[in-house]
């Protein structure tokens, strides 16, 4: 690995990996229907993404909290679920946990939005009602490579410019303002937090390792195309100087030693590199690893738990 990067030059790297877009901003948001549910208001909105593009969001205002209070902008995962995209916020899963949710009883405000292709946006590429779901992916992939753009780009575009408009909300308290997501949306997470230093606490779940080791296992076809960024492996940058641009301040990474999608070897360069990072910012204790035994790839209740209490913490 390089030596250690200054965080100007890595940030101005990962801007001209993300292609030609934009810088984010703060957009003009429309509430399109607000809904009363048990424990916390349900907003419904939508902003223009300065692209062309329209976004779909929820905000969860929790009841009876004193503002203006923390708040988490949350990442909806992959996994071939193109229908769910935001609703992962709030659905209940498998576990019993509705991830949002469980942030939400804990008093923390809470923005989730479509990403490119889910969601409300499943038909929202060149094919329009035409294709969904894996098709308007990957559509929307080759339309971006023709523009001189990627769909990672413009995922983490939208991304950005949704935690614009959260720390825009009187009820968020700005300086108290983190990320988590899993899977995809522990990218999402991993990268927003390292290129707006608003973010002030990021816990990636189950989507952690080097680029390159990822490519060296041979497994490339287990991500969807959503992952491939353009030049990354010939950039001189890796998965361990997105992370350290975090440092000083806190993050947490949970995920399982057996999980395909990020090999253990990586994970482990990451840390050693990010660590140091951490370490020479005086912060050694706000980076964070938590490696379940056994686990491939998943979103266990333990991690629910953790980034939770991970927030009361940092937040």
């Amino acid at each position: 690995m390089d030596l250690i990067m200054s965080p100007q030059s890595t940030r101005q790297k990962l801007w001209e990996l993300l292609g030609d877009i934009p810088p984010p901003f703060l957009p003009q948001v429309s509430i399109d229907s607000v809904r009363d549910e048990p424990g916390y208001t349900l907003e419904h909105l939508t902003f223009a993404n300065g692209l062309g593009d329209t976004v779909y969001g929820y905000l969860l205002l929790p009841k009876d909290i004193e503002t203006p209070a923390p708040a988490v902008l949350y990442h909806h995962e992959h996994g071939g679920k193109y229908t769910l995209g935001k609703d992962a916020a709030i659905k209940v899963r498998e576990n019993g946990y509705a991830p949002g949710l469980a942030l939400v009883e804990a008093g923390f405000i809470v923005l989730a939005i479509d990403a490119y292709g889910f969601g409300q946006r499943e038909h929202q590429g060149p094919g329009g009602a035409s294709e969904s779901g894996a098709s308007t992916e990957l559509s929307l992939f080759k339309q971006f490579v023709w523009q001189g753009r990627s769909l990672w780009g413009m995922m983490v575009h939208d991304d950005l410019t949704a935690l614009r408009y959260l720390l825009s909300r009187s009820e968020v308290d700005p300086a108290r303002v983190g990320a988590v997501g899993m899977s995809l949306g522990g990218s999402r997470t991993t990268w927003v937090a390292a290129l707006d230093e608003k973010v002030k606490a990021a816990a990636p779940i189950s989507q952690m390792t080097r680029y390159r080791d990822f490519a060296d296992s041979g497994n490339l076809r287990m991500h969807a195309i959503y992952y491939y960024v353009p030049g990354m492996l010939v950039s001189g940058l890796d998965m361990e100087h997105i992370v350290a641009l975090t440092a000083p301040r806190h993050q947490l990474i949970l995920t399982g030693d057996l999980d395909p999608l990020s090999p253990i070897a990586g994970i482990h360069k990451v840390m050693d590199y990010a660590g140091e990072v951490y370490r020479g910012a005086g912060a050694p204790d706000n980076l964070e690893l938590v490696l379940y035994e056994g686990v491939a790839h998943a979103y266990l209740p333990a991690m629910v738990e953790a980034t939770v209490e991970f927030f009361e913490r940092a937040l």
